[in-house]
């Protein structure tokens, strides 16, 4: 799998203030690096692709507020332009970001891969991931007889057993009954 341009480090949850400050759910191991102030971010897709427009945003200010950051960029000045951000997300060129550790992987890596149980029984492909506020969650479409329906699976120490990037697949145990 091929490195892609840009990756997803944050998603902007909700306007915050009069000031234009936003809220913003880190998606990045690094926040004070990425979100420092000066730096510049990129708007951009779930899927971490460039938004249309290919928006730019400075970083004119960041600190911590609840589980993520507040963030004011030049180009937000009040709560009416912030307020357009809600559910955007945030992008920065992969080659400005670290390589994942052996064991890490970034969120869109997650996406078209086979979810196996500990048996070896295919589950499914990953079809969409959600940041939900007890954390990452992975959609699995099943595999047929059942590929209309997908089973929501926590991506925590609980349910992934392992992730083999080269390979594409996850391992996984999920809750008793819930694959049934």
């Amino acid at each position: 799998m091929t490195q892609p341009a840009f990756i997803i480090v944050g998603r902007v949850r909700k306007a915050h203030g009069i000031r234009g400050e936003v809220v913003v759910e880190l998606i990045s191991d690094e926040p004070d690096a990425v979100f420092a102030s000066g730096r510049r971010v990129f708007a951009g897709t779930a899927s971490g692709d460039l938004a249309p427009n290919r928006l730019e945003l400075h970083i004119r200010s960041a600190r911590p507020f609840n589980e993520g950051l507040l963030v004011g960029f030049d180009e937000v000045p009040d709560r009416t332009a912030a307020e357009t951000w809600r559910g955007r997300y945030l992008l920065l060129p992969a080659d400005e970001l670290p390589s994942p550790d052996d064991d890490e992987v970034y969120v869109h890596e997650l996406l078209g891969m086979r979810v196996e149980l500990e048996s070896g029984e295919v589950v499914g492909t990953v079809d969409e991931t959600y940041e939900l506020p007890q954390g990452l969650a992975l959609d699995v479409r099943r595999v047929a007889p059942r590929e209309s329906e997908t089973v929501l699976l926590n991506y925590d120490d609980r349910t992934i057993a392992s992730v083999d990037k080269n390979a594409r697949v996850i391992v996984v145990t999920p809750a008793e009954g819930l694959l049934e």
